[in-house]
């Protein structure tokens, strides 16, 4: 399979949603950049409060589940297309990230994890010595 064809796997799979527990579950819109100390995640959570944020790291997987709770109950909609309901996902990282130093901020419906990087795996200058 291609880079391409995985990528466009990957958008069909992204945007669905599953009945799990009850309820609807999303997999949020995920972006993940790479720099030479660390990987960079960012995810959309609207709705999402710190305190219904579950972050884990073990065994080389990343997982994220997100509560979100009900928004209107008591409110009849002529016409609603955005959807509720948590969030879950999970991603095999390996063993490149230092799972101790490992942090996340959530502002504005938008999760940023940073994974920084082992001391192996980051890139080093090697110094040349004239002689």
């Amino acid at each position: 399979m291609t880079t391409s064809e995985m990528a466009r796997k990957e958008k069909r799979e992204v945007a669905s949603s599953e009945r799990l527990r009850g309820g609807i579950t999303y997999n949020p819109r995920i972006d993940i950049l790479e720099a030479d100390d660390e990987l960079l995640l960012l995810a959309d959570l609207p709705g999402v409060t710190p305190d219904d944020l579950n972050i884990r790291y073990e065994n080389k997987e990343l997982t994220i589940e997100g509560k979100v709770a009900p928004r209107h109950a008591d409110v009849r909609y002529l016409y609603s297309e955005y959807g509720i309901g948590d969030f879950y996902r999970s991603f095999t990282i390996g063993e490149v990230i230092d799972a101790q130093k490992i942090s996340a901020d959530l502002k504005q419906g938008v999760l940023t994890i940073h994974l920084p990087k082992t001391e192996a795996v980051k890139p080093r200058r090697i110094e040349v010595r004239a002689g």
